[in-house]
């Protein structure tokens, strides 16, 4: 994983600076963050393509016997004749490196949290883009994650096992289908031999619309 191409500002973003900049102490904590993330954590991922059926019951894979139900997904895979599951983990050390920091300095362990949380994303970046080499000529949507929209929650223990993930990375989900260990990603993305209409992102797609800290700050987590 190249840690240097991780987004800084993106750290920012999740502290809740907005377009402010930190002023030198925070930039040299996230440095020092990182730092140690990089030192502590085993990003990995998987990833595998399934054939799409768009059924009655919603869209099916078939290869793997999984159905996606919901109309954002079923929108969010219009045009697309296969898929491809995702799931990505920093590992279990980076839930302990994040608990530890926050024992001993809690100001330092919110930069840790949102340092693993651009981290992560960099991992599910990476993987985009073995997805896309493998797959040259195609077109593809953008990660779309159980509890988006209408897209249960729930399948999280199912999409885990098709990519064997608790076995070959060390990701599963516990009984109220939260990801453990907690800086993970799972994830759908489209694949089509044209291109693909571009798709509504935001607030009104995500299950966390209610509750969700930017929002009440009037920022924007950029989904």
């Amino acid at each position: 994983m190249d840690w240097n191409a991780i987004d800084r500002r993106e750290i920012l973003r999740y502290l809740g600076y907005g377009q402010k900049d930190a002023d030198a102490s925070t930039w040299e904590s996230i440095q020092q963050c990182l730092h140690e993330l990089e030192n502590a954590v085993r990003p990995s991922s998987r990833w595998a393509v399934f054939d799409v059926v768009h059924g009655s019951q919603g869209i099916e894979l078939p290869q793997c016997g999984m159905v996606l139900e919901g109309q954002s997904i079923a929108s969010h895979l219009q045009g697309c004749d296969k898929a491809v599951l995702l799931a990505a983990t920093l590992s279990a050390q980076a839930d302990r490196l994040i608990r530890s920091t926050q024992a001993c300095d809690m100001a330092k362990g919110l930069i840790m949290d949102c340092c693993a949380t651009a981290a992560i994303e960099r991992v599910c970046d990476e993987a985009e883009e073995d997805i896309r080499s493998s797959l040259t000529g195609k077109y593809f949507t953008f990660r779309f994650s159980p509890g988006y929209g209408d897209l249960p929650i729930t399948l999280q223990k199912k999409f885990l096992a098709v990519l064997d993930a608790p076995r070959k990375i060390g990701l599963c989900a516990t009984d109220t289908s939260l990801l453990t260990p907690r800086k993970s990603v799972t994830a759908v993305i489209g694949v089509s031999d044209r291109p693909v209409a571009p798709q509504r992102r935001g607030c009104g797609a995500c299950n966390l619309n209610k509750t969700c800290q930017f929002r009440k700050r009037g920022a924007h987590c950029g989904v």
